[in-house]
């Protein structure tokens, strides 16, 4: 192996530098760009914030005393440095709704849904793949065509309908799950009055206190929307999964390595996944993010108090800054996690990394 004081370790700590370089600056034009876009949106639509806060009783002079508060007399380019200070700062305005600071809103609401949708993806991602690589080995078959109808229907079905249905069979009917919510009142109060919450996320936070009887209240209210989710996410994964790994079952290392009589399993899951583990990573990152910022209508169905109600109600208020705050938020969880893959992406791929 070659030292970093070597010419060849020099220029691959050289690249390796450029590449992070390259890394951040990108992710600063993203961010930039997302702060631009929801300022331009908070400018352009029809609701007047003035208006929305002081009510239209207020007088002319209580009305231009906010206006001058919030900046909005100034030219724009300063109201654009000023939005982009305060959001790099972590202050996204105050919610007219509330009437508490954005960033702490979001930070009550967002675990629930990075619960959600992390119970999602992991469900969709353990199902997923062995169920796409069934379909791959053995295509045409009849575990190929159940594959490939569970995943159409999990496309095709609209997500509001899947979760009505699956209240009234499964909480309804058969009372395997409890109903909207994620913990029953009884719970709720001694979660925020006798638990140390330490992420914000129900599940891990009674698993660190200890607190059992919390536990199963809560893994029996997310079960149902997080596998919702987690099929949603399945039906993609899976069928991206069997699309790789046809192609890959069809190359010339696949052909030798069963010529020379390597079992079929070492075949599947060493050699090819290896290679399907590439841009499956993607394909993973792009479900969970999905998840994160597409889980309105479940969580509007399962009165999941999540960032996707807390927007969509702030929406219906005609509250603005919490719209833009909470878009902004889920903006940068999309270009994070397209970052993470991309890093994943290198560390798996010896050829992306050279």
């Amino acid at each position: 192996m070659s030292d970093i004081s070597t010419p060849q370790g020099g220029n691959r700590l050289a690249r390796l530098l450029v590449q992070i370089l390259l890394g951040l600056g990108t992710l600063a034009i993203t961010i930039l760009g997302l702060l631009l876009i929801t300022f331009i949106i908070g400018r352009v639509v029809p609701i007047d914030p003035v208006l929305s806060i002081v009510g239209e009783r207020a007088t002319p002079a209580q009305m231009q005393a906010v206006r001058d508060a919030l900046g909005l007399d100034l030219p724009m380019w300063e109201q654009f440095y000023i939005y982009v200070r305060d959001a790099l700062q972590g202050d996204l305005g105050r919610s007219i709704r509330t009437g508490m600071p954005v960033a702490q809103d979001i930070a009550r609401f967002f675990p629930a849904t990075l619960e959600l949708a992390t119970l999602g993806t992991i469900f969709g991602t353990l199902v997923g793949i062995p169920a796409g690589v069934l379909a791959a080995t053995r295509p045409g078959s009849i575990s190929d065509q159940l594959v490939r109808l569970v995943g159409l229907m999990g496309y095709s079905m609209p997500v509001f309908w899947l979760g009505l249905v699956g209240l009234l069979i499964f909480y309804g009917k058969l009372d395997w799950v409890a109903g909207p919510g994620r913990l029953d009142p009884a719970y709720d109060m001694m979660l925020e009055f006798q638990l140390t919450q330490y992420t914000g996320m129900v599940l891990l936070d009674s698993l660190l206190n200890g607190a059992w009887d919390i536990f199963r209240n809560a893994l029996s209210h997310i079960i149902l929307p997080a596998g919702l989710l987690g099929y949603i996410s399945m039906a993609y994964i899976s069928r991206m999964t069997r699309s790789f790994m046809m192609n890959e079952l069809g190359q010339e290392y696949i052909t030798t390595a069963r010529v020379k009589g390597m079992p079929e399993w070492r075949v599947i899951w060493v050699h090819a996944m290896r290679n399907v583990m590439v841009p499956l990573i993607t394909v993973i990152a792009l479900s969970y993010a999905y998840l994160l910022e597409g889980s309105v209508l479940t969580e509007t169905i399962f009165a999941w108090p999540g960032l996707g109600s807390y927007i969509t109600d702030a929406l219906f208020a005609a509250d603005m800054p919490a719209v833009l705050g909470g878009t902004v938020v889920v903006g940068v969880a999309f270009v994070t996690l397209n970052m993470a893959s991309d890093i994943l992406y290198r560390l798996v791929d010896p050829r992306a990394r050279a």
